[in-house]
């Protein structure tokens, strides 16, 4: 899925605690088997809380979709599906390994495939209400699944067009067109017709395309400021970059949902915001900010504050996000369609410099592979051996065989909070040549503006993370040039497309055996890399600083590290207020 990006702390803060590096599985923790500046990783923090108060969420932006048709960013995916809306199926709501279990949530179980994994039946629970009190059905699931489709509702998930029957050409379900290939045979059973097998599907069915949208309800692109509720929280006012509101769904019932458990009476989120000013107001912990958490990572700079002082530390959560940050180059468009030019690039690209940038190794380890280190059993490879400060002699010589000797002049397009890194990259590519400007966006415009490929620059820094551990979630999605669009396009933002890849991801992706297509998925790594599409720079942790009067609290794995929402809370209600 696509990361939101944001900042770790800072390396001054790391040298003072004597911080060892930190990856994204525990074989890559320093010794001791923690990370030292997450003491409550794997864990959750502040014991059990209380019903009622409010949570307050203070952000520097505004969400990126929160339509289930478009919700395909973190952050974003794990605040609706954890309150607003509910899936197929979903992960459960527990720190550590076993938060990346699956578990059924509008379905009584994980579906039923056919023998040849091809048709997948599921049945949904009786007694799921919508904030109206009306029953989800089926058919809402089977709607969603349908306006996933429609071209003016970029940005979501497509696992629904990549593996439907007679997904081709479709275009949603305007005219009352719609798709056989989902069946809602009665309101309580759905049911998938697949192109190909899919043993993994299940998984997919976590992604909010799989959540219901009754059709009376939908309003087209403005869904996407009142999503209809059928979790335990309503909308109760949305201004844009300013403000939301959530209050109880009255109608929805514990008694059909294992995993929410609705602490709060009421979830405020505040935006617009500074990002240091929430690093102060959090690691100060005042009054109502007590009661409150951060939408974003904590800054680079804020993280002298909190490193030192045990007492604030105590209130830190830093899992992995185990999402690989990448420079991604448009390959269709000169000089990146030259496999020299991107090479170069990827020699002259300093990681450690980036690395620094980003915080030093407390919170983010060098990547050398474009897949997490979750997806290669604990490890990445490093098969073309690039020094981790890059090699300039090496880039200039490639930038030569390219005609280009005096190097050239290109753009990147970043969001806000990655500035740091694409000034570190800037000044590690100019040493070759390679005179990079630097164009920023706000976070909750950035991946429409880099998914509109006849407008973009040509260099983008972004990232990917597995929807869950497969290879399957992760190359197809970045690399396979089949899935490109116009507009709303995700994952493949170095516009790749290359026939021996995709003709060998449809061969890994028919495979039977799991061991064997986790290995070959690996290889093609490999192999991708050596054609430069883009150049993985880092892997980093989530650090978030909760407000004393915070409980239940974890950064859940499957959702990269972010708080869930699920189980968040308050140690005193009576504390908390708007």
């Amino acid at each position: 899925m696509n990361k939101r990006t944001g900042t770790a702390l800072a390396a001054v803060a790391a040298a003072a605690i004597a911080l060892g590096s930190a990856g994204c599985s525990g074989d890559q923790q320093p010794a001791g088997g923690k990370n030292p500046a997450a003491v409550h990783e794997g864990a959750a923090i502040g014991g059990t809380p209380q019903k009622g108060g409010t949570l307050t969420v203070l952000s520097n932006q505004d969400f990126t979709h929160l339509d289930p048709a478009r919700n395909w960013v973190m952050n974003d995916m794990d605040f609706g599906t954890r309150l607003l809306y509910r899936t197929l199926v979903t992960y459960k709501a527990a720190p550590g390994k076993q938060g990346g279990q699956l578990t059924p949530d509008l379905a009584t179980d994980l579906g039923t495939p056919s023998a040849d994994a091809k048709t997948w039946t599921f049945h949904l629970k009786q007694g799921v209400k919508y904030e109206d009190g009306s029953p989800v059905t089926a058919r809402d699931v089977k709607y969603n699944v349908e306006r996933s489709f429609s071209p003016d509702l970029p940005g979501g998930a497509d696992y629904a067009a990549r593996y439907l029957a007679g997904a081709e050409g479709y275009r949603g379900p305007a005219g009352g067109k719609h798709l056989d290939s989902v069946r809602a045979p009665d309101d309580r059973t759905i049911v998938f017709d697949l192109r190909k097998p899919f043993a993994e599907f299940p998984y997919a069915t976590v992604m909010p395309t799989f959540a219901p949208v009754p059709q009376a309800q939908d309003k087209g692109p403005q869904y996407d400021n009142r999503p209809f509720s059928s979790g335990p929280y309503k909308i109760e006012s949305y201004a844009r970059g300013k403000k939301l509101v959530l209050v109880r769904n009255e109608h929805w019932s514990p008694a059909t949902d294992d995993v929410r458990k609705a602490y709060p009476d009421r979830l405020v989120v505040v935006m617009g915001l500074k990002g240091n000013q929430i690093d102060d107001r959090l690691t100060e912990s005042r009054g109502a900010d007590a009661s409150a958490v951060s939408w974003g990572a904590l800054r680079p700079e804020s993280g002298a504050k909190v490193l030192p002082d045990a007492k604030v530390r105590e209130r830190l959560i830093a899992e992995s996000t185990n999402c690989t940050d990448m420079v991604q180059m448009h390959t269709g468009r000169a000089p990146f369609d030259d496999v020299r030019v991107r090479r170069a690039v990827q020699y002259a690209l300093d990681r450690d410099a980036v690395l620094t940038a980003s915080g030093g190794p407390a919170f983010n380890d060098p990547s050398t592979a474009y897949m997490p280190a979750s997806l290669f059993g604990g490890k990445q490879p490093d098969t073309l051996g690039i020094p981790v400060t890059g090699d300039t002699d090496k880039a200039r010589q490639l930038l030569k065989e390219a005609g280009k000797p005096d190097g050239f002049a290109t753009r990147m397009t970043v969001s806000t909070g990655d500035k740091g890194r694409a000034e570190a990259i800037q000044q590690s590519l100019a040493k070759a040549g390679i005179k990079v400007t630097i164009e920023t966006v706000d976070p909750s415009a950035f991946y429409a503006t880099i998914g509109d490929t006849g407008n973009r620059t040509d260099l983008v820094y972004t990232g990917w993370c597995p929807d869950y551990p497969s290879g399957s979630t992760f190359l197809p999605f970045v690399f396979d040039g089949r899935f490109i669009k116009e507009k709303g396009n995700s994952g493949n933002h170095s516009l790749f497309r290359d026939d021996a890849t995709m003709k060998r991801m449809d061969e890994i992706a028919a495979m039977t055996d799991a061991g064997a297509a986790a290995k070959a998925w690996q290889q093609l790594d490999g192999e991708i890399l050596a054609k430069a599409p883009a150049v993985p720079v880092l892997v980093r942790r989530w650090p978030l600083v909760l407000g004393s009067n915070i409980a239940g609290a974890y950064g859940h794995t499957s959702f990269g590290g972010q708080l869930d929402y699920a189980t968040a809370g308050l140690k005193d209600p009576a504390k908390s207020r708007d």
